[in-house]
């Protein structure tokens, strides 16, 4: 059982802080603005907002139980907290009690993190990594996931369990750009892989009847652009058995949540082309301080040819120039159109930690098992077998 007692460090006189846990949902419904106030205060990412691990936790995970560790300064101020949730598995009848960032799975949220007012950063972290080993007992695996590459997190654990196990792997490749300020688009487009062909098929779009591009940022506007987006999505991936992204009971409501509490901060971008009234490529594009980040999209295939897809991503370049952003960040993933755009990269990891014996290194034995077995039927079966399987799970997942 954890306690919220074990989980206070002893004041210091160089900085104290009181670290608690927040369990129920309907206290983390309530913390809205000071959570927005901490986030804008802090340089931690964009699913670690409360517009989205809310919606998460309700929509997504509502069994997970929250633990969210958060820090305040003497005047009761919010400096800090870490979006967590625990979790019972159950493994060949063995049981594993599971600590991890809320907001993580299939939804593709990259930069999960301590969130933490700047300045003030190592010391909210640190009492963070000591309320957990506190608490060492009440779990059996710290499994954190998609942290950037650099962040502090990841040292600050490191020292913190010396005794235990700490594994650190790579995770995603996240693709990006910067703009230099002032320069437009036209200049920032010489710079790509794909200036010709974008205002080739661009000129073409431009001349059919009723071609247009909406974006919506409005809270109460988004009901027809979600719904196309979802069909244009689902369309784009029907071929390749689903979308990893958008499956699953429940993520459509989460979404139809998520954009409307980030559109009511001002942080959503919903674009959609239109051609003849009909919709025919969206994207759906979350603003995070300067950077606007590209999190889906989809397109109708019948207009695949047409590139309608580039055209509308270079769209969304053109706009966040204008707007006098300075970041375009494409997240996790290396396709060919990413890489066509953009000329950097960042990267994600994940943490885990756990006894050296035990639960928590059993069940990770158990997946390092599994994910063995399934590479050695990928070498032994026909890469169309393969790919077969590979599309039914997708399918069963979307259910």
């Amino acid at each position: 059982m954890i306690r919220e007692s074990e989980v206070t460090p002893e004041p210091r006189p160089s900085q104290w802080l009181q670290v608690e846990i927040v369990h129920e949902h309907a206290v983390l419904a309530r913390m809205r603005s000071e959570w927005d106030a901490l986030l804008d205060a802090s340089d931690a990412g964009p699913f670690n907002a409360w517009e989205w691990i809310y919606p998460w936790c309700r929509r997504i995970a509502p069994d997970r139980r929250p633990l969210v560790l958060t820090a305040r300064d003497r005047t009761g101020t919010l400096v800090g907290l870490m979006p967590l949730g625990f979790e019972l598995r159950h493994v060949l009848g063995r049981q594993v009690g599971r600590l991890s960032f809320l907001g993580e799975t299939h939804i593709g949220s990259d930069y999960l993190d301590v969130v933490a007012r700047r300045g003030m950063e190592e010391a909210v972290t640190r009492a963070f990594a000591h309320g957990l080993r506190e608490m060492h007992g009440g779990w059996d695996v710290l499994d954190l996931t998609d942290l950037h590459e650099d962040s502090l997190t990841v040292k600050v654990l490191r020292e913190t369990f010396p005794e235990l196990e700490v594994r650190v792997t790579e995770r995603y490749v996240c693709p990006y750009e910067t703009f230099t300020p002032g320069e437009p688009f036209d200049a920032f487009l010489k710079r790509t892989g794909r200036r010709d062909n974008f205002l080739r098929r661009r000129k073409w779009l431009e001349k059919q009847e009723g071609y247009r591009i909406e974006r919506t940022e409005a809270p109460g506007e988004l009901a027809g652009p979600m719904t196309d987006f979802f069909r244009l999505h689902a369309a784009r991936w029907a071929e390749d058995g689903g979308s990893q992204g958008i499956k699953g009971k429940g993520v459509e409501s989460f979404h139809r949540d998520a954009t409307q509490f980030l559109a009511e901060r001002g942080r959503l971008r919903m674009y959609i082309m239109k051609v003849g009234g009909q919709a025919v490529a969206s994207v759906y594009g979350i603003l995070h301080r300067d950077t606007f980040i590209y999190f889906q999209s989809g397109y109708d295939p019948a207009w695949r040819n047409r590139s309608v897809g580039l055209v509308l991503v270079g769209e969304t370049f053109k706009d966040a120039i204008e707007a006098g952003l300075t970041e375009y960040d494409f997240l996790r993933g290396t396709e060919t159109y990413k890489s066509d755009w953009t000329t950097k990269q960042r990267r994600t990891v994940s943490v885990r930690i756990h006894a050296t014996q035990g639960a928590g290194h059993w069940f990770t034995r158990h997946e390092e098992v599994a994910r063995d077995a399934r590479e050695v039927l990928k070498r032994v079966l026909p890469s169309e077998t393969v790919e077969r399987i590979r599309r039914f799970r997708r399918r069963r997942a979307a259910v």
